[in-house]
Parts: structure tokens; C-alpha cells; sequence
């Protein structure tokens, strides 16, 4: 993704007032240089919101025109109180399904009473995501790491760029999934489907912006060509695909004839919509975040979302989340600050209202040019062969993600990858690294004899290392290991010394293993002790009870004491036993 602006300080502590980034704020930090930028970057996206926010709302089953007071609405509330710098809200794919699927077959074919649900939709929805955010559940973002992040871009890129594939050459196609898009794209172009004229518009305004961008990359190349695009195709009276004229009217309440009956059967569409709102924005935020040096703030984010989405709703709009498409077109034209929306929004406001005729000429293939070479910019499939080659493990977990949004969408493909996720982090903690740790020599410290064949044990003494927390799942393996060590030494044992400082947690399962443990070892006179073990996880023994059992005698703070008081204990004198080991 490119990068824009002036570098940032990441922000530390934690999330700021709600409000901090606000137009304000922006107005006053934002240079002329910032200004120019962003003016020129919302028009460039100002070409793409209206037509994208006139689709979509068609795809939810609702009237063109709520497309766009959505779009005005979002960007307009956003700018105010979202947290994000370039990150443009609006009406988005990933939702238009679950809207239809739950207006339509209420509003029963009455353009009125499908506006007023979809509205009904944004609050409740709106609702649910500032509720989450007030409440601070912004940390289930934790849960997409970088695989997922990268899978996600790269699925929703190849979605994108699939989605405007038939539009590049002049004609369209009605498939839902990725694959049934390609399918019939394919077909269209054996069939002779494509416009000739509407192609050499599309590809032409690809190749230009892809060699201007390449080498002249502070032109403004995407409004050039639109603009270029348009005069075109009306000075050679080209018959193509156009974007078409404006629906007019102002922004207003539309939520007559609502019942509490369509609140209790909105309510799990909303809920799925606020979940699908977060998840599909979270992940672009998060991308973004890392692009310009920033620390995400998703507690912020889920109240921008709720605030935009209620605004919306109480203005004739329907459900909005973070674009994918426009937001990289924003950046890639130079968008700077919030401003960029600012001057979008009020761009399609003034548009609808004063000149519903601007895009009438605009021909599509040239906007779908421009949307391709935004989503390219999403994709990053270095990335992912970089994670094959570092860990095969999370390189799994980006191709889940990867196939999983562009086969079966936003929600299906995050939800499968973050439950993958946490089963392999449950794998890992289940049968984690272990090892014996001993001396070796003119290293400093004990050290793993298995990285270290030439390392040396101490005579009876095994020092086990378990890197994990000791849980129900693994208490028995730990358990199994340390017998083994006792079992395979050269020499009698006396001691285990288990190095803890890995160990962040042991729960009641695991404490009842390790009394288990202890009655074994100390049948076979073997004592056990533990070093740098933390002090909540002993608390955490005390609180099971084996506070009797585990004294402050079992407990040393640094491996080198614990070995130091077992040398001690058995009269073993340390210069003695370093000039033995030597022989």
C-alpha cells in the first residue's frame, strides 16, 4: 500500500478522547501542501463514490439516492470523530448482501418502507458497534495477526480486481463469487461481449496511470484520467458504458412507518452487520496503521463506526463500513488528513444537489481502470512467499485467509483464519518446545543441550525448561518429560531444577499434575524446585492450596542460585567439579 504523508510519532498510551482527531484538529496541523494534496485526492475518489454508492444501494435492494446521502453522511461524521487519517467509509459489497437479505423481504416491494429498515439496520447496528467501543471490546482485533492481515488484502485485492474485470471491457455480469465472476468474464470475452471502444478507454487509462504513476508519481493521474477518459469518449461520440447522471435531493429522515416488530427481527442482521462493519474495517485500519508508522486505536474505530452508522441511519441512508477500493485510491492520490473526506462528502453532496449531470459522460471502464490499479496496490504476494520461506505455520494461516475472503467473503474467510489461529496457538502451547539445559563451555549461563551437543550435565542434576503456560492440555506432557529426563541422566538424580520463567500460568489441572509429580520424584528421593518462577503464578499455587507443599524453599530467583545452593547442598565444591568436567 503506498504510504502518504508526513511521517508519524506512533502514538503511545491509550486511545485518546473521542473527538481529538477531529476537522478541527486537521485544519489546523494540515499545510498548503496537505490541502492541495487532499483536494485532489477527494476528487479523484468523489469519481468513484457516487457510482459506487449508487451500485451498492441498488444491490441492497434499496433506491440509488440512499446510496449517496449514506456516502455524504459517513465521510462527513467520520472526518469528525474517526481516529483514521485516510480511511474513506461509505457504502460497501461485503454488507449489500446482508442488507437485502433482511430488508427485501420485509419492505415487500415498497421503495418507502425498504429505505426506513435499512435505516432501522444502521442504527441498530450503529448501536452495537458504539456500545462494543464504549465498553472497550476494540481487543478482539488482536485476534488478526499478520497472516490473517496479509491473506485478507491480498483475497480482497483479487476480489476487486475480478469484480471490474467486465467492466474494463464494456459489459457486465451478474455471478455473486469470485469464481462465478471469472467464469463469466471469461465466457463474455469468447462470446464477443466486449466494446472495443469501452476497452481501449479501460486499458488505456491503465497503462497511463501505471506508466504515470511509475514515473511521475506527484501528477494527479487519476482525475487526469477521468477527465481524459470523458473528453474522449464525447469528442469521438463513443457509444461505451457510462457512469450517467445524478439522482437529486438532500439527505433527510426516512424511518415512517417502523414498528417495534422490525427492531426484534433486525436485531441478528444488525448484529451480523456491526460484526462483518468491524472485522472488514478493523483489518484495513490495522494495515494502514502499520503503512504510516501509527498504532491502530480499535476502541476508537468501533465508536467512529457506531457514530457513522447511527448518523447514517437517522439520514436516509443504510448500513456503511471502510472501503477497500476507495480508501487505496485515496491514498494513492495523495490523500494526506481527514480532509480528504471532508471534501469528498461535501463534493457528493453538491453534486447531487447543484450538478446531478457532471458524470453523465463518465465512462465506466475508465473508473473501473481506476479502481484495478488502486486494488493492486492492496495486494502484497511478496509478502506471503516471505512468510513460507520465515514459518510455514502462518504462511497456512495468509492462504486461509487469502481463499477464504476471495472464495466465501469477508466474514467466512476472517472467521475460519482467526479460528485456525487460535487452534494452532493451542497446538504450539499443547506440545511446546522443551528442553535440558546445561553448561557449555565460554558461554555465560545454561543453555539448551540439544542446540549445544558439546554442553555438559551437572552430576544429578536435570534442569528442565517447558516454554509454555502449564494447563489442563499439557500437564501431563510437562510431567512426562521431566520423568524421562530423571529417567535417561548418566547419573542418580537428586534435583530437578525446572527453569520457569517461561511458565506465565498454571491452572488447576496443571497443579494437581505437578503434586502428582512431586509424590513420584520424591519416592525416588529427587527433589523438585523451581527457578525464576513468576510471582503471580506462585500466588497462583498458594490460591490451589500448595502453598504447604511448594514452600519458599522450592523457589529461587535466578537458575544460577538454585544450581549454586544444589552444588552447596551436596557438598559439591564448584572449582572441584569445573576442573573434573575438564578431564
Amino acid at each position: 500500500m503506498v504510504p502518504s504523508g508526513r511521517p508519524k510519532v506512533p502514538h503511545r498510551g491509550g486511545d485518546p478522547p473521542i473527538g481529538s482527531g477531529s476537522v478541527r484538529r486537521s485544519l489546523v496541523r494540515a499545510g498548503w501542501s496537505d490541502v492541495r494534496h487532499d483536494v485532489l485526492a477527494a476528487a479523484v475518489v468523489t469519481t468513484l463514490l457516487i457510482p459506487a454508492g449508487m451500485g451498492y444501494a441498488e444491490a441492497s435492494g434499496l433506491p440509488a439516492v440512499t446510496g449517496l446521502y449514506a456516502t455524504v453522511v459517513a465521510l462527513l461524521v467520520y472526518a469528525a470523530v474517526g481516529p483514521s487519517r485516510t480511511l474513506i467509509l461509505g457504502p460497501d459489497s461485503s454488507l449489500a448482501p446482508i442488507i437485502a437479505a433482511a430488508v427485501v423481504p420485509l419492505a415487500e416491494g415498497d421503495p418507502s418502507r425498504a429505505t426506513a429498515l435499512a435505516g432501522l439496520l444502521a442504527l441498530l447496528a450503529g448501536a452495537i458497534l458504539l456500545t462494543g467501543g464504549l465498553l472497550r471490546l476494540g481487543f478482539v482485533m488482536d485476534l488478526l495477526s499478520k497472516p490473517i492481515r496479509l491473506g485478507y488484502l491480498n483475497g480482497v485485492a483479487l476480489t476487486i480486481i475480478v469484480a471490474q474485470l467486465p467492466k474494463l471491457f464494456g459489459f457486465s455480469v451478474d455471478g455473486e463469487s469470485l469464481f462465478d465472476r471469472a467464469r463469466e468474464f471469461a465466457t463474455g470475452l469468447g462470446d464477443g461481449q466486449a466494446q472495443l471502444d469501452a476497452a481501449a478507454i479501460g486499458l488505456a487509462a491503465l497503462v497511463t496511470i501505471g506508466v504515470v504513476r511509475r514515473f511521475v508519481p506527484r501528477v494527479p493521474i487519476f482525475l487526469l484520467a477521468m477527465v481524459g477518459a470523458t473528453a474522449a469518449g464525447v469528442w469521438f461520440h463513443l457509444d461505451v458504458p457510462v457512469v450517467g447522471p445524478l439522482p437529486g435531493g438532500f439527505p433527510g429522515p426516512a424511518l415512517g412507518g417502523l414498528h417495534w416488530g422490525d427492531v426484534v427481527t433486525l436485531f441478528p442482521a444488525a448484529a451480523g452487520v456491526a460484526i462483518v462493519t468491524f472485522a472488514d474495517t478493523g483489518v484495513l485500519t490495522h494495515a494502514l496503521a502499520v503503512v504510516d508508522g501509527e498504532r491502530p486505536r480499535d476502541n476508537r474505530e468501533m465508536v467512529a463506526l457506531g457514530a457513522s452508522n447511527l448518523a447514517v441511519g437517522a439520514l436516509g441512508g443504510f448500513p456503511v463500513s471502510g472501503s477497500a477500493s476507495r480508501t487505496p485510491v485515496a491514498r494513492a492520490s495523495g490523500a494526506r488528513t481527514r480532509l480528504t473526506g471532508v471534501f469528498a462528502g461535501v463534493a457528493v453532496g453538491v453534486l447531487v444537489l447543484v450538478a446531478p449531470g457532471a458524470t453523465r459522460h463518465l465512462p465506466s471502464s475508465a473508473l473501473a481502470a481506476v479502481v484495478v490499479t488502486a486494488a493492486l496496490s492492496l495486494a502484497d504476494p511478496l509478502g506471503i512467499a516471505r512468510l513460507r520461506r520465515a514459518r510455514p505455520s502462518e504462511f497456512g494461516l495468509a492462504l486461509v485467509a487469502f481463499v477464504g475472503v476471495a472464495v466465501f467473503g469477508v466474514l467466512r474467510g476472517i472467521a475460519v483464519a482467526v479460528g485456525l489461529s487460535l487452534v494452532g496457538f493451542v497446538l504450539h502451547a499443547w506440545r511446546p518446545y522443551m528442553a535440558e539445559l546445561g553448561r557449555v563451555d565460554r558461554l555465560k549461563g545454561y543453555h539448551d543441550l540439544d542446540r549445544h551437543p558439546e554442553g555438559r550435565r551437572i552430576p544429578g542434576l536435570v534442569i528442565a525448561r517447558f516454554d509454555a503456560p502449564l494447563f489442563f492440555a499439557n500437564a501431563s506432557v510437562f510431567a512426562a518429560f521431566v520423568r524421562r529426563l530423571v529417567d535417561d541422566a548418566p547419573d542418580r538424580v537428586s534435583w530437578v531444577v525446572v527453569a520457569a520463567e517461561p511458565v506465565t500460568d498454571i491452572d488447576a489441572t496443571a497443579a494437581e499434575a505437578l503434586v502428582t509429580l512431586d509424590e513420584d520424584l520424591h519416592r525416588r528421593s529427587v527433589k523438585l524446585v523451581f527457578a525464576e518462577l513468576k510471582d503471580p503464578v506462585r500466588d497462583r499455587l498458594r490460591a490451589y492450596g500448595l502453598g504447604s507443599r511448594f514452600g519458599p524453599e522450592r523457589f529461587y530467583p535466578t537458575l544460577g542460585t538454585a544450581v549454586s545452593d544444589y552444588l552447596s547442598v551436596n557438598g559439591i565444591n564448584w572449582v572441584d567439579w569445573t576442573e573434573r568436567r575438564k578431564v
